[in-house]
C-alpha cells in the first residue's frame, strides 16, 4: 500500500515521525511535504496531498496541520476525497468503515505522537463495511456533481 503523507510548518516533526514509523512497517510512503519547519499555507500541502489520492498514485493519504482542521478542509475540495479529522481511535476506525475516508488528518497541536500512531494504526486497519455506508458515501460524493 502507498501511503501519501501531506503537511504543514506546525507538523513537521509529527509527519518526520509518522512517515519513518510507517516506512519501519513495510509501507511505501510519498512525501509531498512541507519539508522544514519554515511558515508555510496549509492548503498548498493539503491539494498536493489530495491530488496523489484522488489520482491513484497513493492509495490513501494522511494530512497533518495544527489543528488538522484545515489541511482536511483543502483536501475535501479536491473531488474524490473524503478527509476526516480525528483525535482519536475510535473515530478513526469509523471513518473508514461507514466513511470510506480515503484521507486521514491529524492536528500536531492537538494529540500527541503516540495517539496520532494510534489513529494511523487503527484507520489503516479498519475496512470500508459498504452496504447502507456506501448508499451514503455516494450520496456525500453526488454533492461534487451538483
Amino acid at each position: 500500500m502507498k501511503i501519501a503523507i501531506g503537511n504543514d510548518h506546525a507538523a513537521f516533526d509529527m509527519k518526520v515521525e509518522i512517515r519513518d514509523w510507517l516506512a519501519g512497517k513495510g509501507y511505501e510512503v510519498l512525501d509531498v511535504g512541507t519539508y522544514d519547519k519554515a511558515s508555510c499555507d496549509y492548503p498548498v500541502y493539503g491539494k498536493k496531498l489530495a491530488d496523489k489520492v484522488a489520482s491513484g498514485e497513493a492509495d490513501v493519504g494522511i494530512g497533518i496541520c495544527g489543528t488538522g482542521i484545515g489541511i482536511s478542509l483543502a483536501c475535501n475540495k479536491v473531488h474524490g476525497i473524503r478527509a476526516a479529522v480525528c483525535s482519536e481511535a475510535c473515530s478513526a476506525r469509523l471513518a473508514k468503515q461507514h466513511n470510506n475516508a480515503n484521507i486521514i488528518c491529524l492536528g500536531a497541536r492537538i494529540i500527541g505522537i503516540e495517539t496520532a500512531k494510534m489513529i494511523v494504526e487503527e484507520w489503516l486497519n479498519a475496512d470500508f463495511q459498504g452496504g447502507r455506508h456506501a448508499e451514503r458515501v455516494q450520496m456525500i460524493m453526488d454533492l461534487e456533481n451538483k
